[in-house]
């Protein structure tokens, strides 16, 4: 089968072997994966993505990165076979996918992140028929494949301290920081105050439920939210952009009491002062993943219209156009979330 792989840390397009399923496992065919800001930091940030991982006592990267990897973990799917002893899910049905599959022994894999068994940028997959969600009657099956993403940022805001009568300030538009702001929204969360640099996704923010937008070129977030509040209110912050020296800044900047909640990766060793927040009694919080809860959630968050996936999805390529979309996704202003459509 034709798969887009990590090799020597570009990405190419190439034959891998065929797939079929053990006892308990599912063979499946990808309907949408999404193009994730994990993989584009993994092309360059491989080794360190594994380190730091093994460092934290966590195997979610554990994977090789000189030999090759198929990417790949934001997905819908389609069941086209099963191994003995699978019940739980048909052939021929849609699924969203939560990207794991268990192995004899008790080990569980990331395909996607696992040099053994290919993620959603590929014609087939292997999974756990115990993560495979039904697409509910209605929606866009692939739309089905942002589910992950959206469970991501619901979870940053379920793991936040954040009430209703409370505001937040969402930094970076990204599809994470985007998704922040579309779990906010369907909260009920306002204000919601999202800043970018990009036109275009600051666009995108207020489509998703932002009730403010900010260029920080021309106006400070926090002007903006004081403001908003007449200064009686705190923010719990996201900050979603995971570049060195954007905590600090908002340890600066922050009102005093704020919480910040750090969803955005940043690969490089950073610097903060902690003073700032001794000062200014802060709250850092650091957040990754999702729960099964908050996924089967951001699913029907999808399937029940409180959050418009569609916004999000700016483009759409097959396995041959994979490694273009890698590039392009370096502009800001040309996508947001590129669906990898493997029967393109």
């Amino acid at each position: 089968m034709r798969a887009a792989i990590l090799r020597n840390r570009s990405m190419v397009v190439d034959e891998v072997p065929d797939l079929s399923p053990a006892a308990g496992q599912v063979l499946v065919q990808p309907i949408a994966c999404g193009i994730c800001g994990s993989d584009l930091h993994t092309v360059e940030g491989g080794h360190e993505l594994v380190a730091t991982s093994k460092a934290a006592g966590y195997s979610t990267f554990n994977f090789d990165p000189d030999r090759d990897l198929v990417m790949g973990h934001e997905l819908s799917v389609r069941v086209i076979g099963l191994g003995d002893g699978v019940t739980s899910v048909v052939e021929g049905g849609a699924y969203a996918a939560m990207p794991f599959l268990m192995l004899p022994g008790g080990r569980r894999a990331i395909p996607g992140y696992d040099n053994t068994y290919p993620g959603g940028y590929a014609e087939q997959m292997l999974l756990d028929p115990h993560g495979l969600i039904p697409v509910p009657n209605g929606l866009d099956p692939a739309l089905a494949a942002l589910t992950e993403p959206m469970a991501v940022g619901l979870h940053a805001v379920n793991e936040s301290g954040i009430e209703q009568g409370w505001g937040a300030v969402v930094i970076g538009a990204g599809p994470v920081g985007l998704a922040v702001t579309a779990s906010l929204a369907a909260s009920g969360i306002e204000p919601i105050v999202v800043a970018d640099f990009s036109p275009t996704r600051r666009g995108v923010a207020k489509k998703m439920g932002a009730h403010v937008v900010v260029d920080p070129a021309e106006q400070s977030v926090f002007e903006v939210w004081r403001e908003l509040t007449e200064a009686k209110a705190r923010p719990v912050i996201f900050e979603a952009v995971g570049v060195p020296g954007m905590i600090d800044k908002l340890m600066l900047d922050a009102p005093d009491r704020s919480e910040l909640v750090i969803v955005g990766v940043c690969m490089a060793p950073d610097t903060i002062r902690p003073t700032l927040g001794i000062y200014k009694h802060l709250t850092i919080r650091f957040v990754l993943g999702w729960t099964p809860q908050e996924f089967i959630s951001s699913l029907h968050n999808l399937a029940e219209g409180r959050i418009d996936g569609s916004i999000l999805v700016t483009g759409e390529v097959g396995i041959d156009g994979v490694p273009q979309a890698f590039t392009d996704l370096g502009d800001p202003e040309q996508h947001v979330k590129i669906l990898v459509r493997p029967d393109l």
